[in-house]
């Protein structure tokens, strides 16, 4: 079980790293335009991000 975890974490970390190693200009800017959304828009987009992944584990298991 700790393994699959440390598994996840890792596939995870490693796409997070894909995006601002292959497009860096890309991602600061996506970066810098996210610094000026509303905190309600960024807080819907984290609540709709856990409720996928929530979905998803449930599907899995």
């Amino acid at each position: 079980m700790f393994s699959t975890l440390l598994l996840a974490i890792a596939i995870a970390l490693i796409i997070e790293g894909l995006i601002p190693a292959l497009f860096p200009n890309k991602w600061r800017a996506y970066v810098l335009k996210l610094a000026n959304e509303p905190v309600s828009a960024i807080r819907q987009v984290g609540i709709f991000l856990v409720i996928i992944g929530l979905v998803m584990f449930w599907m899995v298991n």
